[in-house]
């Protein structure tokens, strides 16, 4: 019985589980200002008074000396940092992110999920949750950063967009946030990868139905790149697994994922997709074999948005990462089709079944795809992206 078999079967054993804002608030976690109340604009533009990261702002900072633990009031001890997952990984991640400093990301209270990487470290996580005393939420939404390790601007990003959940959560969503999928490999990898510690591109982990049919050809068609390594099988990452997992139990109706450095946004799922979110434009990718996308969006119609910054390793401008903000949720609350997520809920299971069905190859096949041409200089056989192959 294979890794995936164990964890779908016991999973499957556990069972499945908008009129108008009555408040001005639900207008800025939306973005949108009533038109009688112009006061409401400058609320729904948090950034405006931060002063702009630098080009810097995100790679190792060397000159510019980091917070040590002692500055942090209350005072944390070394034992604390120790025993408690979301100190150490916050006293990691500060140290290697300029624009994320240790007592920033201790301040967003994260919770441990209570899954860890390969190598051990915590996967944390957010919950907006509803506030029932205002208003029920329209959705749910999944939002999601690093899960490349080497996008450190990817990380950044949804910590900035935590800050205004901070500020700004009216309940209008109910929100998941989870801004370092992959910590092995932003953290604990030098220099950091886009790979998990085993080598495993966790995007092209997910148990999509066409797995174990078409993989072993994507790959082979990217000259067996390493940087897409899709793993053994589908799920065979614990950091995958509790991707997986998240998404079956919490049953988004909406999956925001932060990825770099192509500077575009691309879509997958039912219905109309987002023209631009601040300077990224829609230009779509394709959907690859194990993708979240993939996974997500093509079999299970839950919109998937690919957020695709245009610098690895440089922040955008705060003007812009609040103008992404206000259009993303502007987008979620005007176009999330629950109907359709909720019918490819039901299916979830299913789908996955037949996953666990569906055929390995034999040996006959494999030999055939080796004996496939290799596509030279090109990493991705579906889309070409400035001169080179997009890599979502």
């Amino acid at each position: 019985m294979t890794v995936l078999s164990v964890h779908v079967e016991s999973v499957l054993a556990k069972g499945a589980s908008a009129g108008a804002p009555e408040a001005q608030a639900a207008f800025v976690e939306a973005g949108v200002a009533r038109t009688e109340d112009r006061s409401a604009i400058s609320e729904a533009k948090p950034v405006a008074s931060e002063s702009k990261p630098s080009i810097s702002e995100i790679k190792p900072v060397v000159s510019e000396p980091k917070p040590v633990i002692s500055e942090i009031k209350p005072a944390i001890s070394e034992s604390k940092i120790a025993t408690d997952p979301m100190v150490d990984e916050c006293t990691r991640i500060g140290k290697k992110l300029g624009s994320v400093t240790i007592k920033h990301c201790l301040a967003v209270h994260l919770t441990d999920t209570g899954e860890r990487s390969v190598r051990g470290q915590a996967i944390l996580i957010k919950e907006y949750p509803p506030l029932l005393e205002q208003r029920k939420p329209i959705a749910r939404v999944l939002l999601i950063g690093g899960m490349h390790g080497d996008e450190y601007a990817s990380v950044s990003v949804v910590f900035k967009w935590m800050q205004t959940l901070d500020k700004y959560h009216s309940g209008l969503f109910h929100w998941h946030v989870s801004p370092l999928m992959n910590p092995d490999g932003l953290l604990l990898s030098s220099p950091s990868a886009r790979l998990n510690a085993r080598g495993v591109d966790l995007n092209r982990n997910m148990p999509t139905p066409d797995w174990y049919k078409n993989t072993g050809v994507y790959w082979h068609q990217t000259g067996n790149d390493p940087r897409r390594n899709p793993g053994v099988e589908p799920l065979s990452e614990p950091e995958s697994r509790w991707l997986y997992e998240e998404i079956r139990t919490f049953k988004p109706d909406a999956i925001i994922s932060v990825h770099a450095p192509y500077g575009l946004l691309d879509y997958d799922g039912p219905p109309v997709a987002p023209g631009k979110m601040g300077s990224l434009r829609l230009k779509r990718l394709g959907a690859f074999p194990g993708s979240l996308g993939n996974f997500a969006g093509k079999q299970h119609d839950i919109p998937v948005i690919t957020v695709e910054l245009a610098s690895a390793g440089s922040m955008p401008a705060a003007q812009d990462i609040s103008k992404m903000w206000m259009d993303l949720v502007r987008w979620l609350r005007y176009n999330i089709p629950k109907d359709v997520t909720m019918k490819g809920y039901g299916a979830f299971d299913e789908t996955t079944q037949m996953l666990l069905a569906s055929p390995r190859l034999n040996e006959k096949e494999k030999a055939e795809i080796a004996a496939m041409p290799v596509i030279s200089g090109q990493h991705d056989s579906m889309v070409e992206i400035k001169g080179s192959v997009g890599e979502e």
